[in-house]
């Protein structure tokens, strides 16, 4: 009798998996969903041919994606409004799960709606039902899937009533198209009014991450302070967006002088902020400290945050595979306390 019984090796894989090529996991929020420490960021891939103001290619972006899962970075987060509105950085996803089908499902794909797009009405923007539906499916057309595994509203709509939003997101993660729920650029109140309808209705897709403006320079920023603590307190996920201040923690700009076209502060007009003797203090401190741990100055700073309470995934940028294999270095650092004290004492001391 043949019983099609699998390879041996088959009986050996266990029962639970904490990580992914060598990569931690950790819970986002209270969901049972777990994302890679190190997560990617998209925002400057796309087209730059076609003028979306894109830095990276789809042919440099397809060598980032494929190291990115060698290094069990799966975790990546995009938008739909990234590089002029184009949606260029999903289709460059979307191009790559084409071509590579069978890694969709070991990557965590995050997008975001709300701004202007896909349209040219009042209708096309904002957080409606109608913008809400239309912007997820044409998200799914040009992600090439049929699901988006978190789905963030890109900022807060005051003019919409909640109560409208939150039905939509629920509509769409009952039929598969959305499977968790965030938001971005979201305050303390802003976040408390979501819970409060939540709490009152039956809905059970809940906000499970918050993406705000941190870095450990500057740390919260303008009237998004205190949510870092208000996640941590509410089980929910806070991951930040421009987590290297634009590039500063990078360490490129130790020597502002170095610094030229296709350095970020250079090209957006920001060199101003290594102008700050302050900061650039801190900076040359972090940096002394990474050198004597054995580490870049950008992993200190990722491996920092990863130990802040409420902090999920660091989803940093990278525009070469060696920026990326640093990053996904520092999701397996494990820092002393006396090396946090050490870090706390430049930043706060």
């Amino acid at each position: 009798m043949n019983l099609n019984i699998p390879n041996k090796s088959f009986f050996k894989i266990p029962f639970t998996i904490e990580n992914y090529h060598g990569m931690p996991y950790r819970r986002l929020g209270g969901s049972g969903l777990r994302v890679s420490n190190i997560g990617l960021g998209t925002w400057k891939i796309g087209y730059p041919e076609s003028g979306d103001e894109s830095r990276i290619a789809e042919s440099a972006a397809f060598n980032l994606f494929d190291k990115a899962v060698e290094l069990g970075v799966t975790f990546w987060d995009t938008a739909n409004r990234y590089n002029n509105a184009s949606g260029n950085a999903e289709r460059v996803i979307g191009a790559w799960f084409k071509k590579n089908p069978t890694e969709r499902r070991n990557v965590v794909v995050a997008t975001k709606l709300g701004g202007a797009m896909d349209g040219i009405t009042p209708n096309h923007c904002g957080l409606s039902r109608i913008h809400i539906m239309e912007s997820v499916y044409s998200s799914l057309e040009r992600l090439n899937t049929d699901h988006i595994d978190l789905l963030y509203f890109h900022a807060f709509d005051a003019e919409t009533p909640m109560e409208e939003s939150l039905a939509a997101i629920e509509d769409l993660a009952r039929h598969d198209a959305v499977r968790y729920f965030a938001v971005s650029n979201f305050t303390v109140a802003q976040l408390q009014a979501y819970k409060a309808i939540e709490q009152s209705t039956s809905l059970r897709c809940r906000v499970v991450a918050v993406q705000n403006q941190f870095d450990i320079l500057q740390g919260e920023y303008g009237n998004y302070k205190g949510v870092l603590d208000h996640a941590a307190q509410e089980n929910m996920s806070f991951i930040a967006w421009s987590p290297m201040a634009r590039g500063l923690l990078t360490g490129k700009y130790l020597d502002p002088s170095k610094a030229g076209p296709g350095d970020r502060l250079f090209d957006e007009n920001l060199m101003s902020k290594t102008e700050d003797a302050g900061v650039m203090k801190k900076l040359h401190q972090l940096a002394d400290l990474a050198e004597l741990w054995g580490m870049a100055l950008s992993q200190l700073t990722i491996a920092y945050m990863l130990t802040l309470p409420g902090m999920g995934p660091v989803i940093a940028g990278a525009s070469t595979l060696e920026q990326l294999t640093l990053n996904a270095g520092a999701g397996v650092i494990h820092l002393e306390e006396a090396q946090l004290s050490q870090v706390r004492a430049v930043l706060h001391g």
